[in-house]
């Protein structure tokens, strides 16, 4: 009897959970580990939201089905979103859907554009579920190296003819998971052209769009002259609102491709639970201030972080969004091996580049996703192991 599909027996388990497994057998043997590998931050969902959804759960009719594409007042809040902050019209109906956060919405939109054997460009290093997706949707991938030498930039020239003709659908992540890596509306702008003249979708995930600092400014891809012809972005309330295990996102822009995810969420999911998306209108209408509060206190452990690094002769800079601290590994050891032992011989969890990519080797990803006393207390166990 075969219990897994071919497709599943090419996909390895998911790297996150198997951090996390080695982590709970330190802490089951008594071990006090201090994970800095996750990007789940330790901060509460604001009390606005979390009250507003304690009061939806009072009204039965909140227990019903939900529309799959979306409750239309939680599609006018994510429109109202994309007015205050970048000062773009959306029609909440045709160019807004709701997402079972924006992992599952990146999962199926692959299978949504892409047919067996057609290719999807992909950027490296990377989230992984970009890479997973095509191929469980039985797709091809074309590796996008991200560079340090390129400012972690792809180099769209560099991709062949003949993968080009085959290519349905690019992912690009700006502010980038795991780089640290910022981009402007003419790095947007030159992407459009390009997927234009090549027929190829573009989906930028964009979920770090509000964690930024020094007055830094993410952009929108949809900023970008004629974007809709061919751009479609998503985002998520996980890291903007500190929602993530709400899960709870969004995507906007195309509307021929908003349908075609449609067509598919319809079919496999039913929308989520109401309360949700009405605790998440809520915060997308509400006062983003406290969005500032919080990225005060993000900053504050960067640079706590990047001030330790640069100590013992780690080369690191601030960056300009995202909670993460992106450093090369020390001269001799593969980035899993310094993971291991710094896991074992400091009971610190950072995730290894290596998960992320093939060039993403060599480095390490911090997520300052504990508070400051206990970054301070990892901090000083790292140094003293190195």
């Amino acid at each position: 009897m075969q219990y897994s599909s071919e497709r599943v027996k090419q996909i390895p388990p998911y790297a996150f959970a198997e951090i996390k497994q080695e982590k709970e057998k330190l802490i089951a043997q008594g071990i006090d580990v201090i994970d800095l590998g996750m990007g789940d931050p330790d901060l509460p969902t604001h009390k606005h939201i979390v009250d507003k959804m304690k009061e939806t759960l009072d009204d039965s009719a909140n227990f019903k089905y939900p529309n799959p594409l979306g409750l239309l007042e939680y599609r006018q809040a994510v429109a109202h979103f994309y007015k205050k902050q970048y000062g773009i019209e959306l029609d909440p109906e045709t160019e807004v859907l709701t997402l079972i956060g924006s992992k599952e919405g990146t999962a199926h939109l692959v299978p949504a554009l892409v047919d067996p054997g057609d290719y999807m460009l992909v950027p490296d290093p990377a989230y992984p579920v970009y890479e997973k997706a095509t191929l469980l949707a039985n797709g091809k991938y074309y590796k996008l190296p991200l560079l340090e030498k390129n400012n972690y930039l792809p180099q769209l020239s560099d991709v062949p003819k003949d993968v080009l003709e085959k290519t349905r659908l690019m992912f690009l992540n700006y502010p980038n998971n795991p780089t640290t890596a910022c981009v402007d509306v003419k790095f947007f702008q030159e992407v459009c052209e390009f997927a234009k003249e090549n027929n190829i979708v573009v989906a930028h995930d964009s979920a770090y769009n509000m964690v930024t600092y020094d007055h830094y400014k993410a952009p929108s891809i949809l900023e970008a002259n004629n974007a809709r012809d061919v751009a479609v972005e998503i985002g998520t309330l996980s890291k903007t609102f500190n929602m993530t295990g709400f899960r709870i996102g969004y995507i906007v822009g195309n509307a021929k491709v908003i349908k075609s995810l449609a067509v598919l969420k319809g079919n496999v999911d039913t929308g989520q639970f109401m309360p949700i998306q009405k605790a998440a209108t809520h915060a997308l209408l509400g006062d983003y201030s406290c969005i500032d509060e919080y990225n005060e206190i993000y900053k504050e452990r960067l640079t706590t972080v990047i001030e330790a690094w640069k100590s013992i002769g780690i080369d690191v800079e601030m960056p300009k969004s995202t909670y993460f601290v992106w450093a090369k590994v020390p001269e001799g050891n593969t980035s899993a091996e310094f993971a291991k032992f710094l896991l074992e011989k400091a009971g610190v969890v950072v995730t290894p580049g290596s998960i992320f990519g093939e060039y993403g080797e060599s480095y390490f990803r911090i997520a300052v996703a504990v508070n400051t006393d206990r970054l301070k207390e990892a901090v000083e166990r790292i140094k003293k192991v190195l």
